[in-house]
């Protein structure tokens, strides 16, 4: 087994995967992929913090950040101080962000199914999940970034 082309074919695939819905879901509600997924884990939650967007999408708590802006300024979420924690705020959706996910969210089924579903067979497709699933729950913890030739010594 080549391990660097089945990596090769994960990444390209996940790369053209997320361009393709993300284009479809601009083209047909006005709304990018990383926001929608954003949204989504708001919905789901029904409020939550930005820390936990972060661990539920991996990625930085300084994305999801900036991500929660970009949708509190289109007007989608909103955000209001968390009740036990002064550092902290509750991210919710608004009026407007809930009917964006309800518009968005056949949309993005749908293109799921074409990638995903339309190719491979409910047993394949079992299997990828599986698979995917269990790579993720064993995946090791990146370690933090060393120094770098820019960062200046003592």
């Amino acid at each position: 087994m080549d391990l660097r082309q089945v990596f090769d074919d994960l990444v390209r695939f996940e790369t053209d995967l997320w361009n393709g819905i993300d284009a479809r879901l601009r083209q047909e509600c006005d709304v990018t992929l990383g926001g929608l997924n954003v949204m989504l884990v708001v919905e789901r939650a029904g409020s939550c913090r930005v820390n936990d967007i972060a661990a539920a999408l991996s990625i930085t708590v300084g994305g999801a950040s900036q991500a929660v802006d970009r949708l509190e300024r289109l007007g989608h979420c909103t955000r209001r101080p968390h009740p036990a924690d002064r550092r902290s705020s509750i991210v919710e959706l608004t009026p407007s962000g809930r009917e964006l996910v309800r518009e968005a969210g056949p949309v993005f089924d749908r293109e799921l199914a074409t990638w995903l579903a339309g190719p491979l067979s409910d047993t394949a497709l079992g299997h990828l999940a599986s698979a995917l699933a269990t790579l993720r729950a064993t995946a090791p913890h990146t370690p933090a970034p060393g120094p770098t030739l820019l960062t200046k010594e003592p």
